[in-house]
């Protein structure tokens, strides 16, 4: 500081840019995880681990399951199961997922996940070798992945509750069922009520009772009504 300079102090800096009506904050690394979702979106993923019982002749018998979410579309990508979910399934599970994306316009490139040991180094050194982030969620911070958790719900509930699961393999199809038809055929209200992998559709002012039809999936569990093609 020069000499016969005065030390101006932060109050009245404050002072002067608030009379100029500029706002300054100086916290300037501060953020909402609204904002950082509104940012990342179209690049964003999350992921979590699920568990459903199911029967076999030993008795009931636990299997478990990853599932992928895309924070914009709300498209969902589900593995096939497993009785042990080590740290090498889930890696072998992120090398899946990412042929699945692969080639996307807007491919993942930060995929979020809670703090279970089995999503390891190597489940993130898996996931940078192809550009991609992890952002480990912070401890009790539950609703941090509540969009994927609500999925995982979803396929609970409005699926697999409603069968009695007789092992893996009735389990992962009916995944896969319920899966595609969430992805290809169901509305989303933040997608304006389209399919997550659908493009806007032309709009129609009527249509009559013959040009509709109703279609079943996951074996005639849901129902839903379609425009019959041509």
């Amino acid at each position: 500081m020069s000499e016969g300079s005065k030390k101006i102090s932060r109050q009245t800096i404050r002072n002067i840019l608030k009379e100029e009506g500029i706002q300054f904050n100086l916290n300037r690394t501060s953020d909402s995880w609204t904002n950082f979702l509104k940012r990342h979106k179209e690049t964003l993923w999350a992921c979590d681990v699920f568990i459903v019982k199911t029967v076999l002749k030993r008795g009931i018998r636990d299997k478990y399951a990853m599932a992928w979410l895309s924070i914009s579309t709300r498209g969902v990508i589900a593995s096939s199961s497993t009785k042990r979910p080590t740290s090498a399934w889930v890696c072998e599970q992120a090398r899946k997922f990412i042929d699945e994306t692969v080639g996307r316009d807007h491919k993942p490139a930060i995929v979020l996940h809670d703090r279970n040991t089995k999503f390891s180094r190597d489940f993130t050194e898996s996931l940078k070798s192809h550009r991609m982030k992890t952002n480990k969620l912070p401890k009790r911070s539950p609703n941090l992945n509540g969009r994927c958790e609500k999925i995982i719900g979803t396929i609970n509930n409005e699926c697999l509750a409603k069968f009695i699961l007789f092992g893996r393999r009735h389990f992962d199809h009916l995944v896969a069922e319920f899966t595609e038809y969430y992805n290809l055929h169901r509305s989303h209200m933040c997608r304006g009520h389209l399919p997550t992998v659908s493009d806007e559709s032309e709009e129609i002012e009527t249509l009559r009772l013959d040009e509709i039809e109703v279609k079943s999936f996951v074996g005639g569990l849901v129902k839903g009504i379609e425009r019959k093609a041509g």
